[in-house]
């Protein structure tokens, strides 16, 4: 498509494109358990409206828009004041957890350069179970990342995490809680390495944060100590437009002082244009997101978030104990909030998953490791908690013709089959796995996962990321 010659009317183009969405997951149906996460309707509404009302308005300078300055100093308070960070603690407010994680890498990592010159190839030691964006902050900031076994609970071992530790190490990192099972690291213990090593040590709470900070405050719940009351940790990350119900892209990456976030920030007078600062990555920015954050924070208020957040752990609590009710399904770990995971003991869980999209429920898949089982992940959230009942239901359903089916596909033949082609094509293996896997190029749409799904998790790491380029790159062909 290139630009029409003549402009399209107003109606043209509203009509295109709510036509081009038709096949998007329906987050407001309350069946799907990830990316987009809403209060309500009531709650929608009034954060659109505050959005749009900051729509134009842009962040880049805070002197020109002290609207906004004053937007982000109170919504980041909002999150310091719940992460129990004190009056020295800091922050600023960003595009999304990915962001937040980056800033605090790529801090570290200016840091290291200003007060420990002598270190040249700089290291971060991180948990399997950390989130993707400390990987994808390794390699935009050249850190090299020094990931460690977890325990049979998920949580991060603390000794693997010590032996890791050498001479170039600048930053460690945990999760509250890990993304994948839902289970909160040894904050406390990592954080006296932080303290023994002198290295700062980065808390992605972007999942937990905002929610896991109200459960603190209930007595049914037992919230261990994740946040700035730990000695030893330095900056934590906590997403606004997760459980805090804000739209997307809010976040906030908070510091324990000034001193350490004053490495986050770029500035330059060397061009011949204006003199540019920016305390996060993005220059431009809208104010929406930021307003839209502050709105819904002002409207819910304390007790707000009180109410939403027992009735979403009453309501997980009850999907955990379906599933494990459920012939042949278990949840893994312990979750402490409401993610969490689920696997199988005699059906293909990546086939269970197209079962259920085919009912209208999305749910995502995640690979085998040392630790778990191919399994799949539920981020259960307030547009979930009418759909218990039904989802339990078609999930047990889908199960038994599972369980009855000649088709299912054996994952471990499937391994087997890999494995033959690795051995055959060696690194060049991509273009017959693609095949294999039903891709071609321009797909960005597929009837089912479950085959694409068992391939990548029979495939070495090397490989399946490799695999995954190419989709990408042919995606958007």
């Amino acid at each position: 498509m290139s630009i029409p010659i003549q402009g399209m009317s107003r109606e043209k183009i509203m009509q295109t494109l709510e036509e081009y969405r038709k096949d998007d997951v329906d987050w407001r149906s309350g069946k799907v358990f990830a990316y987009t996460f809403s209060a309500g309707e009531e709650y929608d509404e009034l954060i659109k409206e505050a959005y749009m009302k900051f729509l134009t308005e842009n962040g880049l300078d805070p002197t020109s828009f002290p609207s906004l300055a004053r937007i982000e100093r109170e919504v980041v308070r909002f999150v310091i004041d719940l992460l129990r960070g004190g009056e020295k603690a800091v922050g600023n407010f960003t595009s999304g957890g990915t962001e937040s994680i980056m800033l605090a890498i790529k801090t570290a990592r200016d840091k290291a350069a200003a007060e420990k010159p002598h270190i040249n190839n700089p290291e971060m030691v991180v948990p399997r179970s950390a989130h993707s964006a400390f990987h994808k902050a390794a390699q935009y900031f050249g850190l090299k990342l020094m990931m460690t076994p977890c325990h049979d609970d998920f949580t991060a071992d603390v000794k693997s995490m010590r032996e890791a530790i050498n001479e170039n190490t600048i930053i460690i990192a945990a999760s509250a809680p890990g993304y994948a099972q839902g289970v909160i690291d040894p904050i406390g213990e990592i954080g006296e390495l932080a303290l023994e090593y002198d290295l700062l040590f980065h808390v992605d709470a972007c999942m937990g944060g905002i929610m896991l900070s109200f459960m603190r405050e209930m007595e049914e719940y037992n919230v261990p100590d994740f946040d700035f009351s730990v000695p030893g940790v330095t900056s934590i990350s906590a997403d606004l437009h997760k459980f805090g119900y804000a739209a997307k892209g809010a976040s906030v990456i908070t510091y324990r002082n000034k001193e350490i976030r004053k490495h986050q920030i770029f500035a330059t007078t060397s061009t011949t244009a204006y003199a540019m600062f920016n305390a996060t990555m993005l220059s431009s920015k809208s104010g929406g997101p930021m307003a839209g954050a502050w709105a819904i924070i002002n409207y819910l208020g304390w007790e707000g978030y009180m109410k939403i957040t027992r009735e979403v752990m009453e309501a997980s609590r009850r999907m955990m104990e379906g599933i494990n009710n459920i012939d042949g399904l278990y949840v893994l770990g312990a979750p402490i909030m409401s993610i969490f995971s689920f696997a199988a003991e005699n059906v293909n869980v990546f086939q269970l998953a197209d079962l259920m999209s085919r009912r209208g429920w999305y749910i995502q898949p995640q690979f085998s490791n040392e630790n778990a089982p191919h399994n799949l992940h539920l981020t259960f959230m307030r547009l979930n908690v009418p759909r218990v009942d039904e989802f339990l239901r078609d999930l047990a359903e889908c199960v038994e013709e599972l369980q009855a089916s000649e088709n299912q596909i054996d994952i471990n033949a499937v391994h087997e089959q890999v494995q033959a082609m690795l051995e055959s094509f060696g690194d060049d293996v991509v273009p017959q796995l693609l095949s294999m896997a039903g891709i071609d190029e321009g797909t960005s749409k597929l009837e089912g996962m479950a085959m694409i799904s068992c391939i990548l998790d029979a495939l070495p790491r090397h490989i399946s990321k490799a695999l995954l380029v190419e989709f990408v790159n042919n995606l958007y062909t």
